[in-house]
């Protein structure tokens, strides 16, 4: 998890913790501490134009207070003493008969616990600032985290299932077609002596053909061996005839040519999003047809799979099923964007898009 953090550009760490450098932030006090000097230089200059008749000591709050902000505590006490100091050099100046001590203890001594108060209040929110940047750095540590394990779990999940697919069609496959293979010889000898187990027999090959095809099938949930040799859109064609085949609903794709995908991973991610769709439909929405679209529009890869079905209801469970979990999660994995929605014409709209490079 720390590795992943690390091996970010120092430019987009330092974005995503929100710190500046320090030579920056040295530039940036020194800069606001001249600031504040002179405009207690302006503001006494100011007070001494407008005569001690009309006091501007409210006004030295405000270079006490970009100096308490931006360079501490001492720095802060340091103009409100010398924001003093201006303001009775100014009233003198400006031709006061007298500045009574009293009268500047009190405003040193307002100035001062003002200063105090700001220097806690900005301490607290730095403070704060800080434990929220120390969060925010966790949080997309656990977040980097988990989305290396999710992908992790992706590809083993994948490979497993690419090894079950494969077992099945060339293991469990091969034995049944041997074994009907032996069912018909021994059929084509019981009909040689015209023997009456001819129909058992017959029977016995249709059912290892029929387990066959099952086998088949299964294999090819699991895993598509288009999808390695010729790519998506000849897998998509070969669920599509094979939700056609199975089902009996008529399933078609469309795609405009062969539409790349970045990796093997995202292929196989929205062939599976097609897979579940197209099987969600046919179970749940007992729809007359099915319509798988891939089209690719600038850099923006768009899947689609609508049925007329009878759609799903105006709320969806609380949570939602595992196949749409699964679709969403997937489409996640490959940085898409899944929804699902109702068809004007009735019936449902699985939608999953993201960039295609």
């Amino acid at each position: 998890m720390q590795s992943v953090i690390d091996n970010l550009p120092v430019s987009r760490t330092s974005r995503l913790i929100g710190k500046t450098r320090p030579g920056a932030v040295a530039f940036g006090r020194a800069t606001m501490a001249a600031v504040s000097l002179i405009l207690v230089g302006i503001i006494g200059y100011i007070d001494f134009r407008t005569g001690y008749e009309r006091s501007l000591s409210l006004f030295y709050l405000i270079p006490i207070s970009i100096g308490t902000w931006f360079a501490g505590l001492f720095f802060g006490l340091a103009i409100a003493t010398l924001s003093v100091v201006v303001w009775v050099m100014s009233d003198l100046a400006a031709g006061i008969p007298a500045v009574l001590i009293w009268n500047a203890g009190m405003a040193l001594a307002s100035y001062s616990a003002f200063t105090v108060v700001l220097y806690k209040l900005c301490t607290l929110l730095r403070e704060l600032d800080q434990r929220v940047r120390d969060r925010t750095l966790a949080l997309q540590r656990e977040m980097a985290e988990r989305e290396r394990l999710d992908q992790e779990i992706a590809e083993i999940a994948d490979r497993e299932r690419r090894r079950l697919g494969q077992s099945l069609h060339d293991s469990v496959g091969q034995h049944l077609t041997g074994t009907a293979l032996a069912a018909q010889v021994l059929r084509e000898k019981l009909a040689e002596r015209s023997a009456i187990e001819v129909p058992d027999a017959d029977k016995v090959v249709r059912y290892l053909e029929e387990g066959i095809d099952l086998t088949r099938n299964l294999a090819r949930g699991f895993f598509s061996p288009e999808l390695e040799a010729d790519g998506l859109n000849v897998a998509l064609q070969g669920l599509a005839e094979n939700v056609t085949e199975r089902f009996g609903v008529a399933c078609t794709f469309r795609g405009n040519g062969a539409v790349p995908v970045r990796d093997s991973t995202t292929a196989t991610q929205l062939y599976h999003i097609a897979q579940e769709a197209t099987t969600n439909a046919v179970k749940h929405a007992h729809p007359s047809k099915i319509d798988i679209e891939l089209a690719r529009k600038g850099q923006r890869l768009t899947l689609a799979i609508t049925d007329d079905g009878k759609g799903f209801p105006e709320k969806l469970p609380e949570p939602p099923g595992l196949g749409l979990r699964l679709m969403a999660h997937g489409a996640a994995l490959i940085g898409g964007k899944f929804s699902v929605q109702r068809n004007r014409n009735g019936g449902t709209v699985v939608i999953c898009k993201l960039n295609a490079d």
